[in-house]
C-alpha cells in the first residue's frame, strides 16, 4: 500500500493512495484518531486489515483536488544521511574535490537538517545570496516502522515500515569550503520528500530498485539500488549498535553518479529548473527551483 499526506481545505491529514496512484482516502472515515503519519506507522499492524479490508468502501478524492505534502513534514529527529554509497557517484565526487579516489572501507554518514519537509510541486530555494552551486541527488529513503536498536542484518527489513523518494537538495560551494556536510545539505528547503511512502511489502528484500533524475527534461542520473556499496541491512544494523533508531526515523541511503557536480562543467541547478527524481514502485517527485 502507499499512503500520503495531504492537506485539503486547511485540514492536513493521513491518506491511502488508490491502486492507480489518481486519487486518496482520507484516512480519519476509518479511524479518527489517526491524524499524523507518524501515528499511522505506529499504529499500522493493527490498522492494517481494516485499511485493506475497508479502503475500496472509503469516498476517492482526485488527486488534482487536494495538496500533497511530504509524507512526514515535520520530522522527528533530523534524517539520517549515507554519502558517497554508489561506486561511480564516490568517484565524481573526488574528481570534483580534487582528490583520489579510494573506495570507502565505511559509509560516510551525516545528517540533515530538515524543520519542514518539501513535498511533491513545492519549491526548493535558490538560497542565491550563500550559494553559486546549487545540485541534486536523488536517493530511496528508508521509513523506520517500529523503535529499535542492536539490530542483527537479518532484523533490519522487520523494523522497516517503508520507502520514499528524497532529494538531497546540496550546496556544493558551502560543503566544499567548510569540509562537512552539515550546513551545505542543511538550508532550508533542502529536502523535498514525496510523494507518498510505499510500504515494505510492494518490493522485495532487498529493494532493486531504477533511480532517476531529469531536469527540465533531461535525464540526468540512471541507476540501481543494486548498486550501493553499502546495503540497507549493513547500514541500519551498524548505526542502530549504538543509537537507537525510532518510528518513523528517516534515512537517506546514498546517491548515484550524474549530479551536476560530476559534468564537465559542472551543471548546476538555477532558478526556474525543474527536477524530477523517480525510484521505480513509488513514482516520481517532482519540484521547481525558486
Amino acid at each position: 500500500m502507499k499512503f500520503c499526506t495531504f492537506r485539503q481545505k486547511d485540514v492536513e491529514q493521513v491518506g491511502i493512495v488508490s491502486s492507480d496512484n489518481r486519487a486518496v482516502y482520507a484516512l480519519k472515515e476509518l479511524n479518527t484518531t489517526i491524524n499524523k503519519m507518524e501515528e499511522l506507522i505506529e499504529n499500522y499492524t493493527a490498522l492494517k486489515e481494516e485499511i485493506l479490508t475497508n479502503r475500496d468502501q472509503l469516498t476517492p478524492i482526485p488527486l488534482d483536488q487536494v495538496e500533497l505534502l511530504a509524507p512526514i513534514p515535520h520530522p522527528k529527529h533530523d534524517v539520517l544521511c549515507v554519502g558517497l554509497n554508489y561506486q561511480l557517484h564516490a568517484l565524481e565526487s573526488a574528481k570534483f574535490a580534487g582528490r583520489e579516489y579510494q573506495k570507502p572501507e565505511h559509509p560516510v554518514y551525516f545528517s540533515k537538517r530538515v524543520n519542514q519537509a518539501v513535498g511533491p510541486n513545492g519549491r526548493i530555494p535558490a538560497h542565491a545570496n550563500i550559494t553559486e552551486k546549487l545540485d541534486y541527488e536523488v536517493e530511496l529513503a528508508v521509513i523506520m516502522g517500529k523503535t529499535c536498536s542492536k539490530l542483527a542484518p537479518e532484523e533490519v527489513f522487520d523494523a522497516i515500515f517503508g520507502y520514499t523518494i528524497a532529494n538531497d537538495v546540496s550546496a556544493r560551494d558551502i560543503q566544499m569550503a567548510y569540509g562537512q556536510y552539515t550546513f551545505g545539505k542543511g538550508l532550508d528547503g533542502f529536502a523535498p520528500m514525496g510523494p507518498w511512502i510505499a510500504t515494505k511489502d510492494e518490493f522485495p528484500e532487498p529493494p532493486h530498485l531504477n533511480l532517476k533524475t531529469y531536469v527540465n527534461g533531461e535525464l540526468r542520473q540512471d541507476s540501481n539500488t543494486s548498486d550501493l556499496i553499502f546495503d540497507l541491512p549493513y547500514m541500519i544494523s551498524e548505526l542502530s549498535q549504538g543509537m537507537t533508531l525510532e518510528t518513523g526515523d528517516i534515512l537517506m541511503t546514498g546517491t548515484p553518479a550524474g549530479v551536476g557536480m560530476g559534468f564537465i562543467p559542472p551543471r548546476f541547478l538555477k532558478a526556474g529548473d525543474e527536477v524530477i527524481c523517480e525510484v521505480e514502485g513509488i513514482g516520481q517527485l517532482r519540484n521547481t527551483v525558486g
